[in-house]
């Protein structure tokens, strides 16, 4: 028998450092997600989402900034530049309305008020009535609907009953109806202040069957789980079942369905300013622009198309976000 030719070899020992990088990328491999990060990694991959994300917070600090903003500019949303008007027929001379470097977007026909510092003001409004009014129905229809939903029987008839009347019910014919009899000051509020604080509640209150009946929905699927049965099993109350296992599950619906009420909002709110029964003059509202522009669109194209414009970039942007964000928190969704 003959002798091997080379001696079997001793593995060298792997170092302390490779011993910790292995430990640690093996830690990594297993290291648990939140469901906050994976629906921000998943709403990251949505450049659509994104892109409308960032015009939303563009728009939400135009709005916030509004009056630091038009000063910078040097206009004024009231200020009358009468010069920039032809006194013949009324209309802004120069070409586009009056587009100059002093008036970035034209100004308004006969009186002459500069049409950018009035669209940086009219956000505003626009926001201010779509976010107050998504949270009236978001705060209304989350309570009742989770009500409805896990207490069943004669409560979620009535509940249910409730939200098919609203639903049939005409709401612009009620805002209008409503403005007629409103008085011009309450709650120490005048004026535009009366109207907005009309349009806030309004919307909201006519709104909140939507999301009403997807958290209901929700909480009927929800109540049945085991999560659910093993609370009660171990003698959890009615509400410590509601607010500590149904309630933190319900939040990405509402989220969802949140960011998809509040442009249906804002056009409301422009619809209302449309019809006159909105803020009142001399308040800036990219629905009443639309409607003094009726008169002027053969003339005045510009004063018609700037506001147009604003509003649809607004509803398009929260129209992506929101079914970015939907995506996003389902994780049954994909694309």
């Amino acid at each position: 028998m003959t002798a091997p030719l080379h001696e079997p070899t001793a593995e060298a020992a792997p170092s302390a450092a490779e011993e910790a990088a292995v430990a640690g990328a093996e830690a990594k491999s297993v290291q648990g997600r939140s469901l906050g990060r994976i629906a921000w990694e998943r709403l990251k991959k949505d450049r659509l989402a994104l892109a409308g994300g960032i015009v939303v917070l563009v728009l939400i600090l135009v709005a916030v900034f509004a009056p630091l903003i038009t000063s910078l500019y040097g206009q004024e949303p009231n200020a009358y530049n009468e010069d920039m008007i032809d006194p013949l027929f009324g209309t802004p001379t120069g070409s586009l309305g009056g587009v100059s470097g002093d008036h970035w977007l034209g100004v308004e026909p006969v009186n002459g008020r500069d049409i950018f510092a009035r669209i940086v003001h009219g956000a505003r409004i626009s926001l201010l009535v779509g976010f107050l009014s998504a949270l009236v129905a978001v705060v209304i229809g989350t309570v009742l609907g989770v009500l409805a939903g896990f207490f069943g029987g004669w409560v979620d008839s009535l509940i249910s009953r409730i939200m098919d009347g609203l639903l049939a019910f005409p709401q612009l014919l009620f805002i209008i109806a409503l403005v007629s009899v409103m008085p011009d000051s309450m709650l120490g509020l005048s004026g535009t202040g009366v109207r907005l604080l009309m349009m806030i509640v309004v919307i909201g209150f006519f709104g909140w069957p939507y999301i009403g009946r997807v958290v209901r929905g929700q909480t009927l699927s929800m109540r049945e789980r085991e999560y659910v049965e093993a609370a009660r099993s171990l003698g959890a109350g009615r509400f410590y079942i509601l607010f500590k296992e149904l309630l933190p599950n319900l939040v990405a619906p509402i989220i969802v369905y949140t960011t998809m009420m509040i442009p249906t909002n804002i056009l409301t709110e422009a619809a209302l300013s449309f019809l006159g029964v909105g803020v009142k003059p001399p308040t800036s509202s990219w629905g009443q622009m639309l409607s003094s522009a009726i008169d002027y669109y053969k003339s005045d194209p510009m004063y018609m198309v700037v506001p147009g414009v604003a509003i649809f970039i607004t509803v398009l942007a929260f129209n992506l976000f929101g079914d970015g964000v939907r995506d996003a928190l389902d994780p049954k969704g994909s694309r």
